[in-house]
Formats: C-alpha cells, structure tokens, sequence
C-alpha cells in the first residue's frame, strides 16, 4: 500500500513537472475567452478616432484595501478583500465628498462568476495598485470645475452583481464564491464615515454602467448614511438599462437579470416597494424603480448606448447570420432599416424615462451618441469637443443641476443630429 502511494506520488510529481505549465495556460486561455463572451470589461474604452490624454503622475491614485471588509465578512467574489482609490479633498472641497462605484458588466452563473472570479472584476488580487483620476474625478480645475477639490473616491467592483449580492446566495447554491456585493458596499461606505465622511456638507454617489445601476440601487442608502443638514445627490451614468426584447423578440436582458437576481440573492437589496408588487429581478431595470427613489437624482444617458445595442438589442445571439456585424462596430455602417430598429430603442428609452422627466428635483442629459459611461472620459466629461446638447456640456450640466444653479432637463434629437457626439467605433 505504501509503495503503491508512492509510486501515485512520484506519477504526480512527473506530471506537474511536464504538464502543469500547460495546463495552467490552457486554464487561462478558457478565462479569457469567457470574459470577452461576458464583456467583463464593459467601461474600458475600445478604438476612437480621439487620442485620450496621457495620465500625469499627479491623477495617479494609489490602490487602498479596506480595513473594515474583513470583520463585515465583505469579500470580493474569490474571497480577497475589496478596495477603492481615494485622493483627499482640499480648500472649500474639505467637506465634500462624491463617491463613483465602478462598472463592468454581470456574472449570472457559476461558471461565469468562476470565470470573472480570476480578473480585475471578481478579485483585488488583479487591481491595478494606481489608476487616472481623469473626468470627473479629476483634480484639474480645467478638467473638473466643479469637483476637482472634493474628496473623490473610485470604489472597486469585484462581486459582479452591482454591489447587491446577498452571502445567503452561497449557501443555497453550494458555491466556494462569495456573493458579497451588498457587503462590500456597507463596509466602504462605513470606513469613509470613519474617514471624515460623517461630517460632509455635500455628497455626490455616482457610477458608470452596472456602478451606475448601483448607484442608483443605493442612492437612498448613501442620502441616510450622511448628516441630515448634508446637500446631497446621486448621479447614473450609463447605468439605466432596458427591459426590451432583442431584435429576435426574446427577453435576452430579462432573462439574464433573472440569473443574477437568482444566483446571488439580490431580492433584499432591490427597492423593496418594487419587489412586493412584481417579480424581484424586474426591480434590476431602472425603469421599474427611479420614481421611488427619495433623493435627487440625474440620469446621464446615450440613447444609442452601444452596450446595450450589442448586449441588449442585438447580442451575438441574435444575430447569428451576422447581418447587424458592421452596424454593432460603427453606427456610421447601419442601414436604413438596422436605423429604424435604434431608433426604436430610443423610443423606448424616451418612455422608460417619460414619467421621471417631470420630477421637479430630477436632472438628465440624454444624448444621441452611440456611447457608454461618459463621466470618466475628458474628451467626454469637460473638454473644447464634448458632447452637447444645446451648447452645454455633460460637466456644467451635472453642476448647474446639484448645485441648483438651474434647472437640466436635455434630451438631444435623433441621431446623428449632434456634431458634437464622440461616437465610438469598435471596427
């Protein structure tokens, strides 16, 4: 018996000498092909025709793991501990703070959380330890007007489920991944009060795509955690999704929603005014909550947002003979007929948001561009070719609105009405 053990070992030892180096490549090679399926880098910025500014040394935030995740049991999905990058505030921007949640898609199986358990998006293990604080989390004025001296925080996203997930999940699906989402939030949100958060004067949430569902998921948590007498607001970004079929007449989103809200228990962390009147994961789409949501809120949107164009309206799956390939790269490749189908979808928007649009605290610049996550991007943000809508920019129209300054209600015509729309272009 123990020579047998021994000579199992020896085998092992044999095949881990020539083959784990394999193996372990193949493993990756298996990850990277799902993350491009899944789309795990969703707010990165593909091929433009703009070239973006390099990072000075001085937007370079360092990587800071939070202290209290540990004893919250708030974990990324791998089990590594959770972070954010913050730069301090300064001058009159001491007692101001503005909060940006990150973005990056979903994960709404095993596998695909497995799988996104092993990039930057499901473990700390893989964040960069600096990143750019450019848009609006910039510290030049020029770039920034308005915020370049709050307190300015990135908060990481590794749980894949908008900073929701619910650690009752990992039991129910017997899974070594840890569902933390929800969490993750409560711990950072507790150790920047601890920070000097308690005594802020002012406060902004905001998040680009599933960061900007989650700010909006968690927008009246943030307004409650703050000093009463504290002026504050939340801001979407790219973060208010449809409930629409895709061009083959299946409820592709919905369902994969559903997956989410199922895999890691989300149903607490919706607006529960929401989950009592319909099913839970239909509280995933803005649509069905924004109304309900007590603090002022902004929601910057493309009408044609090319995620949800190729995610939502035309994933692959639908599009398998490959007819709507050139128009999902390039807006500027659609016919006439694949035209009237995004036309359509902002139709769509325009409904979704039709009864938010007469909030009287309510702000919104929805613009005609093929885009995503706009708030992070200079060229976008605040620079002499961003986006406008009525000769206004994303950046003063963000700060006339919470500082009421006056009132921003924009919505551009149809595209490509706007000369001044960065379209992006995948091709």
């Amino acid at each position: 018996m123990a020579i047998s053990t021994f000579s199992s070992l020896l085998r092992y030892r044999k095949w881990a000498k020539s083959n784990w180096l394999v193996a372990s490549l193949g493993l990756l090679l298996i990850v990277f092909s799902l993350s491009f399926f899944l789309d795990l880098t969703s707010d990165s910025v593909p091929f433009v025709d703009h070239n973006p500014p390099i990072a000075s040394p001085s937007d370079l935030v360092k990587l800071k793991l939070s202290s209290k995740a540990k004893e919250r049991g708030a974990f990324c999905l791998d089990g590594s501990l959770p972070g954010y990058h913050f730069s301090k505030g300064s001058g009159s921007g001491t007692k101001s703070w503005l909060i940006h949640l990150e973005g990056g898609s979903w994960c709404n199986t095993i596998a695909s959380c497995s799988a996104r358990a092993m990039t930057r998006l499901g473990s700390s293990k893989y964040f960069e330890h600096e990143v750019s604080f450019q848009g609006v989390l910039s510290s030049d004025p020029s770039q920034n007007p308005d915020f370049f001296n709050w307190n300015r925080v990135k908060v990481r996203y590794c749980d894949g489920a908008s900073f929701a997930g619910r650690p009752e999940a990992e039991f129910k699906n017997e899974t070594r991944l840890f569902f933390r989402g929800q969490l993750i939030w409560e711990a950072i949100i507790d150790e920047l009060l601890s920070m000097g958060m308690s005594n802020a004067k002012q406060g902004i949430l905001t998040g680009c795509s599933a960061g900007g569902l989650a700010s909006l998921i968690h927008c009246d948590y943030f307004r409650d955690h703050l000093p009463k007498d504290a002026f504050v607001k939340c801001v979407s970004d790219g973060g208010f999704f449809l409930n629409v079929p895709d061009v083959l007449g299946n409820p592709t989103m919905r369902s994969f929603y559903r997956d989410v809200v199922k895999l890691q228990g989300l149903d607490k962390s919706l607006d529960q005014k929401c989950v009592a009147r319909t099913e839970p994961s239909k509280c995933m789409f803005p649509q069905e909550f924004v109304n309900n949501i007590r603090t002022p809120l902004f929601l910057l949107n493309a009408a044609y947002d090319y995620w949800q164009i190729q995610h939502v309206l035309v994933p692959a799956s639908a599009d398998l003979d490959k007819s709507w390939a050139k128009c999902r790269l390039n807006i500027k490749e659609c016919d006439d007929e694949q035209m009237k189908v995004l036309h359509g979808f902002r139709s769509s928007l325009m409904d979704a948001i039709g009864k938010f649009h007469q909030n009287k605290a309510g702000g919104m610049f929805i613009d005609s561009c093929y885009s995503h996550s706009q708030m992070l991007k200079p060229v976008m943000w605040h620079s002499p070719t961003s986006t406008r809508i009525k000769n206004k920019r994303i950046a003063e129209s963000v700060g006339d609105w919470y500082f009421n300054r006056k009132p921003v209600k924009l919505i551009d015509r149809p595209y490509p009405c706007n000369p001044y729309c960065y379209n992006m272009n995948f091709t």
